[in-house]
C-alpha cells in the first residue's frame, strides 16, 4: 500500500512504478507500453499509408497530457505539450483530442478563445482536433484542458528508449528553461521588468513562441534523416528530471557537463533573482537526443540546418545521473517539485504528472 502524501507536480518515480507494476499486461500489439520515462505508447496497427508514416507496417502513437498551471494561452500548451510526446518517438502528430473543464460562468468567448487556439496550433503542426468533451463544473475555479494526440509512425523509424547505449551522445536542442523563464516573466512581470529591463522581460515572455516549446519540428527531422536511439522531452521538473527518466527508460546511468549547457543570460538573471535552480525549472522547449558517437554529427547538423541550436552536453552510461561542474563529477541535484513553485507560491503549478 502506498503510505506517503503526495505533494504538488509529478508523483515520484518510485510511487509511479510501483502503480504501472499493478497493470493488467498489455497484448502483443502494444509495442511500447506503461513505463516510467516513457513520453508515449506504441501499438501495431498494420499497413498503413500517408500521414508522413509511409507504406508499410506502421505503429499508431498516443499520449495524454493535462494544462493545470496556467490560464493564459492554455489551447497552445494543451497542442504543443501533447504533440511533443509523440513527435519523441519519431511520429508525426496527427489527432488531438481535449477535455476541457471551465468554471461556472466562464463566459462564452473565453470558450471559443480556447478551441480557437487549438484549432490553429493543430492546423500549425499538420494535425487536427477531432472531438472531446466540454463541460462547466464547479469542481475546477479556472480552465482546465486535458489533450490527447494520436500519430503514426512507420515501425522501422520508431524511436524506443531500449535501443539506447552506454556511450551514446546526448544532445540538447535550443537552451535550458526555455518554459519556465517565460512563465516567471508573464506571472511576476513588475520584478522581471525591473531586472531585464522592458525589452529583456518581453524577451522573457516571448520565449514561449520564439524559440517556442514545440519540438515537433527537429524531432521529425533527425529521426528521419539520422539514426538516434532515444529522445525525450524535459518537462515538469526541468532537466534534472528529464535526465532521471532519461535514464529510467533506457536503463543506462547519463553523465552530463554543466558548464556545456545552453542557457539564455535572462534565464540566468531571474533564477538569481528569485534563489532557483534552471535545471530543475519547467523546460519544454528542449529536446534530449540520444545518439551513437558515429551519427551524432549528422543529428547535429540536421538540427542545426534547421536554424536550431544544438549543444552536445553529456553521454549515457554508468549506473547513476551525475554532473560535472568546476572539474568535478557528483550526483545531479534531486527536485522534489519543480522549481517554479518556490517562484510562484503554489499558483498554477503542477501540470503533468507523468
Amino acid at each position: 500500500m502506498i503510505r506517503n502524501r503526495l505533494g504538488e507536480g509529478k508523483i515520484p518515480h518510485r510511487i509511479l512504478g510501483s502503480l504501472i507494476s499493478r497493470l493488467t499486461a498489455p497484448g502483443k500489439e502494444v509495442l511500447i507500453g506503461p513505463a516510467v520515462g516513457e513520453d508515449a505508447f506504441a501499438v501495431a496497427v498494420g499497413r498503413v499509408a500517408g500521414q508522413g508514416a509511409g507504406v508499410g507496417r506502421a505503429a499508431l502513437i498516443g499520449t495524454t497530457d493535462p494544462v493545470t498551471f496556467t490560464t493564459e494561452h492554455i489551447g497552445y500548451y494543451a497542442v504543443n505539450v501533447n504533440a511533443n510526446d509523440v513527435a519523441t518517438m519519431g511520429a508525426r502528430p496527427c489527432w488531438f483530442l481535449a477535455t476541457v473543464l471551465v468554471p461556472r460562468g466562464l463566459g462564452a468567448s473565453r470558450l471559443r478563445g480556447i478551441f480557437d487556439e487549438m484549432d490553429r496550433t493543430c492546423v500549425a503542426l499538420g494535425a487536427r482536433l477531432l472531438g472531446g468533451h466540454t463541460e462547466v463544473t464547479s469542481a475546477v475555479s479556472r480552465p482546465v484542458v486535458v489533450g490527447a494526440m494520436l500519430g503514426l509512425a512507420a515501425r522501422k523509424r520508431l524511436v524506443r528508449a531500449d535501443r539506447a547505449r552506454a556511450g551514446d551522445i546526448l544532445l540538447l536542442t535550443k537552451r535550458l528553461a526555455i518554459e519556465g523563464t517565460s512563465i516567471i516573466a508573464r506571472e511576476r512581470k513588475r520584478e522581471v521588468e525591473s531586472l531585464l529591463g522592458r525589452a529583456g522581460a518581453a524577451r522573457a515572455r516571448n520565449l514561449l513562441f520564439k524559440p517556442g516549446i514545440s519540438i515537433v519540428r527537429e524531432a521529425l527531422a533527425v529521426s528521419a534523416a539520422a539514426p538516434v536511439n532515444a529522445m525525450h522531452d524535459p518537462t515538469e521538473g526541468g532537466l534534472a528530471w528529464g535526465l532521471k527518466e532519461l535514464a529510467l527508460a533506457t536503463g543506462l546511468g547519463v553523465e552530463i557537463d554543466f558548464e556545456a549547457i545552453p542557457i539564455y543570460e535572462e534565464t540566468t538573471k531571474i533564477c538569481d533573482r528569485f534563489g532557483i535552480n534552471p535545471l530543475g525549472l519547467i523546460s519544454s522547449g528542449s529536446l534530449m537526443i540520444a545518439a551513437a558517437p558515429r551519427h551524432a554529427p549528422r543529428v547535429e547538423r540536421e538540427i542545426k540546418s534547421l536554424g536550431i541550436e544544438c549543444a552536445r552536453i553529456g553521454r549515457l552510461g554508468g549506473r547513476s545521473v551525475r554532473m560535472k561542474r568546476g572539474g568535478r563529477l557528483a550526483r545531479l541535484p534531486d527536485f522534489r517539485a519543480d522549481e517554479i513553485g518556490k517562484v510562484l507560491a503554489g499558483a498554477f503549478v503542477g501540470r503533468r504528472s507523468r
